[in-house]
């Protein structure tokens, strides 16, 4: 069985780590992709691919911590606006929430059917899906 943390765990972690990610990751982006739509484009890209369903200690928090969070009341507050701070980047309100939704939503599908032809399937669709809800 995969491991989660502890409650007494979640405590030692940093409740800034998600939100200051996410600022990285928007600032690198827009930085070195020649503007927004690339950079999120290349987002998509690196978020829903392999190499990332298969490593999900270096990726996105979001979708490392979610279920740690969502056990954990403490933490909501500061999950919660890195995802609304990430969402924001992608796009203006629904739109955004949707697009962070599929990403993160399929990453985890992934990771838990790897190994599977249905997991690149997964990976594939969101890619597509994502790339449409910003259009």
């Amino acid at each position: 069985m995969p491991e989660v943390l502890a409650a007494d765990q979640i405590g030692q972690l940093d409740p800034g780590v998600h939100l200051a990610w996410c600022r990285v990751v928007r600032q690198l982006l827009d930085g070195g992709h020649g503007g927004h739509d690339a950079a999120w484009s290349s987002l998509i890209d690196s978020y829903l691919s392999p190499e990332a369903r298969d490593n999900p200690g270096s990726g996105c928090p979001a979708a490392g911590f979610a279920g740690d969070f969502a056990r954990d009341p403490e933490w909501r507050d500061t999950y919660a606006a890195g995802i609304r701070d990430m969402a924001g980047w992608i796009a203006p309100e629904d739109t955004g929430l949707a697009a962070l939704s599929t990403l993160v939503g399929a990453l985890l599908l992934a990771r838990a059917t790897a190994g599977s032809p249905l997991s690149e399937e997964i990976l594939r669709a969101a890619r597509k899906a994502a790339a449409r809800l910003t259009e």
